[in-house]
């Protein structure tokens, strides 16, 4: 077994609810979702660092994360972008969620858009997977990518949440 992955995590109240922030002892992000969503988080985490033992602690504000979430909610909009992130995750999640911290706050794409940014202009569907597996929600705004329609599709924190960031970051959404 590889060594263990110690994490520290944080929580914080938002306007749409509880969001869990977990840091690595390096201060990189390492995953942020709801609480009424952390055993899905808790998946995620299991399933990128296989053959990894994953120990939390409670941490305040590690590494000033929790603050910067806190300035984003309050509407320093760029707060996010500065955020150090570390992932788990195939060569291809990866590329798809590198690709998802290039979306400008303010900006909406597609899922065949993020398919042929990342060179595989084929790969709809699995971009589109890779974008529902990522575990930094927020910080790496998988809630930026829409139905090629122009509508509102999933988000595994809801759609309404959906519907409120793309709001706060100033996206007009039909």
């Amino acid at each position: 077994m590889a060594a263990p992955l110690d994490l520290l995590v944080d929580r914080l109240t938002t306007p749409i609810g509880e969001l869990v922030v977990v840091a690595d002892e390096a201060e990189h992000l390492r995953a942020v979702d709801w609480s009424d969503h952390e055993d899905r988080m808790l998946q995620l985490l299991r399933q990128q660092y296989a053959g990894h033992e994953i120990r939390f602690e409670p941490a305040k504000n590690p590494g000033g994360l929790t603050e910067a979430f806190e300035a984003y909610f309050a509407g320093d909009l760029r707060m996010i972008d500065r955020l150090p992130v570390a992932t788990g995750g195939t060569a291809f999640q990866r590329s798809v969620w590198q690709e998802l911290r290039r979306i400008p706050c303010g900006q909406t794409i597609s899922y065949r858009t993020l398919a042929t940014r990342i060179g595989r202009p084929t790969a709809i569907r699995a971009a589109g997977h890779a974008n529902g597996s990522n575990p930094i929600s927020v910080a790496i705004p998988c809630h930026r990518v829409i139905g090629a329609d122009g509508s509102l599709t999933g988000y595994g924190g809801g759609i309404e949440r959906k519907r409120w960031l793309l709001a706060h970051e100033g996206c007009t959404i039909s």
